[in-house]
């Protein structure tokens, strides 16, 4: 079987890269990426030999490429990772967020439509429903919650995945939508809310923390994700949305603390900072759903995952420490070009 990844060398991409490749040696991975800010081939440079991967350069919105892709690779499954994830990034830009998020994801099911495939899936994320209540701890998003977004982002990701079902009925496109709570783990990049912590607290840098810092999300670890993902381009039922959570409810200002004892850094570091924009307050998902039809279920505790993310990025500084300096991108050049 050969499987597309698009998005491949970011950090859930490439975290499900490699679960695919050890759990399912016969299969081919092409990892298809733009390599923006946010992807990072380095990411991949464990897998780079392996004679079962392939990595391509290339942009979800160029058709002519993503067609000639799939006339080389005739690909069974297509999962797209590909989007431009970042909120406060969609703030400042946000015609980026469309067109990468939107009209990518229609050029992808476009080349599944002209080629053939067995399934396409969308991978999007729980902030498409907006947010919850404090003082509502029963609620939680289920499939069937609106869709009522908060961002620019938001708005991308729910139009791509209404777009993608829209393309199910229409077409009959085989299709799959999962929609995750966030996640966090190794190689995530340093500008999300865990790793940018991680990185100024080992720096003795101040911890900006939006607001009051009581924003809840709910936590998956990046691998739990990864099997949700895989269990759904397997064996979930066609033009289905399915819901992967962590139930790991935390205050962003909690998690902040956790990271700040771990590290043996004081919390004067912590610096409060004028709140995002239309920020949501309380995310948290209902994973019944692929629980009962796929028997997942997540494995991972935020106390443990936590720690173990630490202690990622205490044994990897080097690979977040060019991240942050802007020398990854060299990366690329030397070993892409080479090739």
């Amino acid at each position: 079987m050969t499987i597309i990844v698009t998005g491949g060398a970011g950090f859930i991409g490439s975290n499900f890269i490699f679960h695919m490749l050890e759990k399912y040696p016969d299969y081919r991975i092409v990892c298809l990426d733009k390599l923006t800010y946010a992807g990072n081939l380095s990411t991949l440079a464990s897998v780079m030999d392996n004679p079962q991967f392939r990595f391509v350069k290339g942009d979800i919105c160029d058709r002519e490429a993503v067609y000639n892709l799939f006339e080389e690779e005739e690909p069974d499954i297509v999962v797209n990772y590909a989007a431009e994830s970042h909120v406060d990034r969609s703030i400042e830009n946000p015609g980026v967020f469309l067109e990468t998020n939107i009209m990518g994801t229609a050029t992808m099911m476009d080349a599944c439509r002209k080629y053939g495939i067995e399934r396409y899936h969308q991978v999007s994320t729980d902030e498409v429903y907006g947010d919850l209540p404090f003082d509502r701890p029963d609620l939680l998003f289920d499939e069937e919650t609106p869709i009522h977004t908060s961002s620019p982002y938001s708005s991308s990701k729910a139009s791509a995945d209404l777009l993608v079902l829209a393309y199910h009925r229409t077409y009959g496109l085989p299709v799959t939508v999962s929609r995750c709570s966030n996640n966090y783990g190794p190689y995530h990049f340093p500008e999300k809310l865990i790793p940018l912590m991680i990185a100024n607290a080992l720096n003795d840098k101040p911890l900006p923390v939006y607001g009051e810092g009581i924003n809840v999300r709910d936590w998956l670890y990046v691998e739990d994700h990864c099997k949700a993902v895989d269990l759904v381009i397997h064996h979930g039922r066609v033009g289905e949305v399915y819901n992967i959570g962590g139930h790991n409810e935390m205050r962003n200002i909690d998690i902040v603390k956790m990271i700040c004892d771990a590290l043996d850094k004081p919390y004067s570091l912590i610096t409060y900072v004028t709140d995002r924009k239309g920020h949501d307050m309380r995310y948290a998902i209902d994973p019944s759903k692929i629980h009962t039809e796929l028997g997942w279920l997540p494995e991972t505790k935020f106390e443990d995952g936590i720690k173990k993310t630490i202690s990622w990025y205490l044994d990897n500084r080097e690979w977040w420490e060019t991240i942050i300096s802007g020398e990854y991108r060299n990366y690329y050049k030397a070993m892409y070009v080479n090739r």
